[in-house]
């Protein structure tokens, strides 16, 4: 995992009605944090022709060809015009407090899919509603969050004469170091905003938390340079052909101070649109999340390079549990991951941010360390459902 000098989550920050702050999301000692994002926002016009009256200069006549300019249909202006109608801004209302963030259209059914940490303000008494870039707004019901992924999805009430596009969802892993990206969210409370960059790493491990006490998120990130910021969670990252690739979640930022954050320094991370789809469509089924397990419990505080070491300190049968995938595999405790698949494993969020992007029932090959030795083992994934209380 990363070490960085500050990480903060950039969390959804409260409405404007609302006095407690943004939500906070905890440090953890070898992660990133994922942030969510909304805040207050403010403006400065200039006018550029203010103290100018001396007449000397004329209008320059509009004519009909500067009214038409023809963009290409995978210029930033075309992407994002046919993508703003169908992203909208999410206002999470709890008892106490409350966040700003974005989601967009999922399917044509009503579902918007977003981030668990923008919606979890709300609470299960709060109330949670979806405005569109043409200023409607609906009320929205909760259909399934999965805290672990930082995915949830919401349906909208009402909008059964609303014409809903769904945002096409691209292929994740077809993605390169280099790709253009475009975010759109509400950074800082600021709908429809629309930033630009690349592909700046792939697989790159970030675990977080929402804020509230709550367990952690563990991803294997898309990292992009497109300026994200407060109020980005959850909105889409597009490709340039406008389909979208990533679920933008989390930023890396210096401090700005207690409980604040400096925002976007060009360190974006996003949840990658094979996963979320994938457990969109569990929430969406069943309500709930399926996680890929395999049967251990690792040291969570180890960072750096020495792979995921099963604990010891903890009763056989929770440090790898009785037929489990690793119990199968002759895993014990005190051996020490370094490998998931191609992926090389330092720690134990690492190496949970990797299995998560599998499905269970996938055989992967891992590698441990026992005694100084290294042992390659096929492993075949077991099943979680929900998210651990």
């Amino acid at each position: 995992l990363i070490q960085t000098w500050n990480t903060f989550a950039a969390p959804p920050p409260p409405p404007r009605r609302r006095g407690r702050g943004a939500l906070l999301a905890a440090v953890l000692a070898v992660a990133l944090l994922a942030g969510g994002i909304g805040g207050g926002l403010g403006y400065l016009i200039a006018d550029r022709n203010a103290g100018d009256t001396s007449g000397r200069g004329t209008a320059p006549a509009v004519t009909e060809s500067s009214q038409r300019v023809e963009r290409a249909p995978d210029s930033v202006a075309a992407i994002a015009e046919a993508a703003l109608p169908s992203v909208v801004t999410i206002q999470a209302e709890g008892d106490r407090e409350g966040g700003t963030g974005t989601g967009f259209v999922y399917d044509e059914e009503g579902h918007i899919m977003t981030n668990n940490h923008v919606v979890a303000t709300a609470g299960g008494n709060g109330s949670l509603t979806a405005t569109f870039s043409d200023g409607q707004t609906y009320e929205a019901e909760l259909v399934g969050g999965a805290q672990g992924y930082d995915i949830a999805v919401l349906r909208l009430v009402g909008a059964e004469d609303r014409d809903l596009t769904p945002l096409p969802l691209g292929d994740s892993d077809e993605v390169i170091v280099g790709d253009t990206t475009v975010a759109i969210g509400a950074p800082y409370g600021l709908s429809g905003t629309v930033t630009t960059g690349i592909i700046s790493a792939k697989n790159r491990p970030v675990a977080s938390s929402d804020g509230m006490g709550g367990r952690a998120s563990y991803l294997s990130a898309l990292q992009t340079d497109a300026s994200i910021n407060p109020g980005n969670s959850g909105g889409p990252l597009l490709d340039s052909n406008g389909a979208v690739i990533g679920v933008n979640s989390a930023i890396q930022s210096t401090s700005g101070g207690l409980g604040q954050t400096a925002g976007s320094i060009g360190l974006g991370f996003a949840i990658p649109v094979n996963q979320a789809r994938r457990v969109a469509q569990d929430l969406i089924e069943t309500g709930d999340p399926v996680y890929a397990v395999i049967g251990i419990s690792v040291d969570m505080t180890e960072s750096g390079t020495n792979g995921a070491r099963i604990v010891t300190d903890a009763p056989a049968d929770s440090a790898v549990v009785p037929g489990g995938p690793a119990a199968e595999a002759g895993l014990e405790p005190g051996d020490t991951i370094v490998r998931f698949g191609d992926r090389v494993i330092d720690s134990g969020p690492t190496l949970i941010s990797e299995i998560w992007t599998y499905e269970p029932g996938d055989t992967v090959e891992l590698t441990y360390v026992r005694g100084g030795s290294e042992e390659t083992v096929e492993i075949t994934l077991d099943s979680r459902v929900g998210d651990q209380d």
